[in-house]
């Protein structure tokens, strides 16, 4: 199947990682983006009291942050390098055409540090997606 944007139309790549993966991640990204910065560090009141707003906020042992960084880590390295490339693809690193010479350099950048990067990328969820469109894929099929 052809598929990509732009003037030329470039062969769907075969992904490490299964797309629905990938939609999973981009949602729990996206959690972790709503985050704001920690208004009051120790309230030291009711949480019900406050409407749970603290939940809101990036607290250092903040469970989203873990649950995506663990689901990183979990991954295989090939779907790691995988999630790397479509990030690198999602903000412009390169071009649908370039898929096998962008995924070539994140496997040479791969290290045991991959979620702490991904997720340290405030944008993590909008350039998954992004680099899934390049590709022609995309979490609603």
């Amino acid at each position: 199947m052809k598929r990509g944007i732009g003037s030329e139309d470039i062969e769907t790549p075969e992904l490490a990682i299964p797309v629905r993966k990938v939609c999973f991640i981009v949602a729990k990204a996206h959690e972790f983006d709503v985050k704001v910065a920690v208004a009051e560090p120790d309230a030291g009141s009711n949480p019900t009291d406050d409407n749970e707003i603290a939940v809101l906020q990036d607290h250092d042992d903040d469970p989203v942050r873990e649950e995506l960084g663990s689901l990183i880590s979990e991954l295989s390295i090939d779907e790691q390098i995988d999630l790397v490339a479509l990030m690198w693809l999602g903000r412009d690193d390169g071009e649908a055409a370039d898929w096998e010479e962008v995924r070539q350099q994140a496997a040479y950048a791969h290290n045991r540090h991959t979620a702490g990067y991904l997720c340290g990328n405030p944008l993590l969820g909008d350039h998954l997606e992004a680099g899934l469109d390049a590709l022609g894929l995309s979490c609603s099929d």
